[in-house]
């Protein structure tokens, strides 16, 4: 028979030693495999694991990520992190109270049920017992979980399930030195990369001439770096080289006023393949709506562009580095240098939150190459802003057709939908050859092949969310991955869910009006799983939709999704003016994560994602040329300002007795889609084409 089965990564991961230690001091060291982002997550796992242990949160402490210090837990993203990393944590400290306790109990003497915890102190009947810190030294955590632990329940918490105060932040609010930006090493160099000027250019020719300092130049093929005592003599250093290097470069990229008929010609080539279907009894179509959705390529503009440190000794290279994966970053990082991964140490330290694979994993690679030149010493390589908003993997273009049939009392009877994108996903790790942006340059370059798509049963990529969750009795959804690939794409917050949710609120929208039924009552009557219809419910209680009025210039929207039909749900409701550009005013939300448990984080990450969905809805879209990315700075990929930062409420349906689900990318699909919808009621124009800006509504 295999091994009995364990909650989230605990299932890979199983010795109770790689999660938590106790230290006879009175501490407690959690080691969690994901990463903090930004999302607070160190928080989450850290209550969790106070509040299985019966120990004080102060007590605990979580420390960052590191290979192979923590356990391998894939990378922080999906919305997954509470869910599989919670889940196996939980499931370890109730494995280990469960220990501690048959050991004080067996010497003592005492019945195990007599036994109660007070912050790491053991009490039976008769007072103090014992301790953890007492039994520190014992390795007794140094075992598989079993798989009969059982963790408190949900009337016993005090810890869990409670607004608990960041962890993160009081240093991040008073400046301290967190962010691997920060971090200084002794006898560290500064390095900076010379980038071509068109995707796939090589170096051809690099005229020789003195440097500021006493700075250096590295390369290997076309990979192109200085290094320098200083950062203002990298940055003089670079510039100057730039001018010296000569580049062979030709048109890659596709013209971007016809980007949506390249992507219709791609698609030709592509790979299409089915996501779902089904063909229950329906009634015969009265009329059918047929529509067509776009969103251009999107960065991930993390506000501080990428860093990494790395130091080579003798065969073993060590990497600082904001990575959302450690593990799988190293595999890469060993890819590249064709070497065994056990000669990578990898320590995660924060930095720019993403949500998505943005240059956090090229930077650490143009780190490891740039240090190699010079061993013994770290090396701290900072991307520019024109490399973080130019160079980093985007989030692909893509195209969505609908087709949605009605019957005669106007509700949906048929749907069919076929969507058009490149793979959402070129992560590292996760295929055999590495793709770091770099180690396409080398002198022995890797290929560039194809982003992939996650598995549907992972929430899929370009498809995720694009199967609807109304009642519609024939469906069909298909999608194609692109193998064209002129601009290098991966996963950014919600993958294909932006435009999926989008596109299929939209045409709820217009199948309601077309039935004369308001919105909201449309989709009510098309579900039937009562939490959906609970999040729907709350937010137009939030909003006071039934009883809104019409305004001048402004308009109201309704979006809804569950995120990749698995996790959290989110109802949103949206409030535009349109101006001389439409302006995102408010926003309602109802969201419900099963057990939350920090309250307070939870909510934090549906306003983020709600935030940045606007952003997204309103402004946001990669540029280029024949030959490479012209919105390489802020003037050029514009997002929302503070000024133009909604005013947001939220409503959280807490199910303490359900397991937790993410939060994190649960609300940005349903933003998009309530904006649109708002500026429909707004303008009386349905917007077909991200992002909402005049020109765009115009075309409408």
């Amino acid at each position: 028979m295999g091994a009995h089965r364990l909650p989230g990564n605990l299932q890979t991961n199983r010795r109770l030693s790689q999660w938590l230690a106790i230290h006879a001091e009175g501490r407690v060291t959690i080691t969690p495999g994901k990463v903090e982002l930004g999302q607070g997550i160190l928080t989450t796992l850290s209550q969790i694991a106070a509040e299985e242990l019966e120990v004080d949160l102060t007590r605990v402490e979580a420390r960052p990520a590191s290979t192979p210090g923590s356990p391998d837990e894939g990378v922080t993203s999906g919305s997954l992190s509470t869910q599989d990393s919670g889940g196996a944590l939980r499931h370890a400290c109730a494995a280990a109270r469960a220990i501690f306790l048959g050991v004080v109990a067996q010497r003592v003497g005492v019945p195990l049920e007599t036994i109660r915890i007070e912050d790491g102190i053991f009490h039976g009947p008769a007072g103090p017992i014992g301790s953890y810190w007492a039994l520190a030294d014992q390795a007794l955590l140094d075992c598989e979980a079993p798989a009969e632990a059982r963790p408190r329940a949900p009337g016993e918490r005090r810890i869990a399930g409670h607004s608990i105060p960041r962890l993160d932040l009081p240093d991040k609010v008073f400046g301290a030195a967190r962010f691997v930006h920060d971090l200084r090493l002794p006898e560290m160099l500064h390095a900076r990369v010379v980038r071509p000027p068109a995707r796939g250019a090589r170096l051809a020719t690099l005229r020789d001439g003195t440097l500021p300092g006493d700075a250096r130049v590295v390369r290997d093929g076309s990979f192109l770096a200085v290094l320098a005592a200083t950062e203002w003599e990298a940055e003089a250093a670079a510039a100057r080289l730039a001018a010296r290097a000569g580049w062979e470069a030709e048109d890659t990229l596709p013209e971007q006023a016809l980007l949506i008929d390249w992507l219709r010609e791609a698609a030709a080539r592509g790979e299409r393949s089915p996501v779902a279907s089904r063909a229950e009894p329906a009634p015969p179509a009265a009329q059918t709506l047929r529509r067509s959705f776009h969103r251009p390529y999107l960065a991930h503009a993390s506000v501080a562009p990428s860093c990494a440190v790395a130091r080579w000794e003798g065969e073993t290279v060590e990497v600082f580095t904001h990575s959302q994966g450690p593990y799988n970053l190293r595999a890469d990082l060993a890819k590249t240098l064709r070497c065994d991964p056990e000669r990578i140490l990898i320590h995660h330290r924060e930095g720019a939150g993403c949500y998505g694979h943005n240059g956090a994993d090229d930077v650490a690679l143009d780190a490891v190459l740039a240090a190699r030149a010079v061993p013994g010493r770290p090396v701290r390589l900072l991307w520019s802003r024109a490399e973080e908003l130019g160079w980093s993997p985007f989030s692909p273009a893509m195209l969505v057709d609908v087709e949605a049939d009605l019957d005669a009392s106007g509700n949906l009877a048929g749907w069919r939908s076929h969507i058009v994108s490149n793979g959402h996903s070129s992560r590292p790790g996760r295929a055999p050859e590495p793709t770091l942006l770099s180690a396409a340059m080398l002198a022995t370059p890797f290929p560039v092949k194809p982003s992939i798509n996650p598995a549907m049963a992972a929430g899929g990529g370009a498809p995720r969310n694009g199967v609807p969750l109304y009642r519609i009795p024939a469906l069909s959804v298909e999608t194609t991955r692109l193998l064209d690939m002129p601009i290098r794409s991966s996963a950014l917050r919600g993958l294909g869910a932006t435009l999926n949710v989008w596109s299929i609120e939209s045409v709820m929208d217009e199948a309601a009006a077309l039935a004369g039924a308001d919105p909201l009552d449309y989709r009510l009557r098309h579900l039937d799983d009562p939490r959906a219809i609970a999040v729907l419910r709350r937010v137009a209680d939030l909003a006071g939709w039934a009883g809104r009025s019409r305004r001048e210039g402004f308009g109201l929207g309704i979006g809804f999704a569950r995120y990749k039909n698995t996790g959290g749900w989110a109802a949103v409701i949206a409030e535009v003016e349109a101006l001389e550009r439409v302006l995102c005013r408010r926003l309602w939300i109802a969201g419900d994560v099963g057990e939350a448990v920090n309250p307070d984080g939870v909510l934090n990450q549906y306003e983020g994602g709600a935030i940045h969905g606007a952003s997204v809805a309103l402004l946001e879209e990669v540029r280029f040329s024949r030959r490479t990315v012209t919105s390489d700075h802020w003037d050029g990929y514009p997002i929302l300002r503070f000024s133009e930062v909604p005013k947001v409420e939220l409503a959280l349906i807490d199910r303490p007795d359900q397991p937790f689900l993410g939060a994190g990318e649960a609300s940005m699909a349903p933003t998009i889609a309530a904006i649109a919808g708002a500026i429909t009621d707004a303008l009386g124009i349905r917007p077909r084409q991200l992002p909402f800006t005049p020109e765009n509504l115009a075309r409408a």
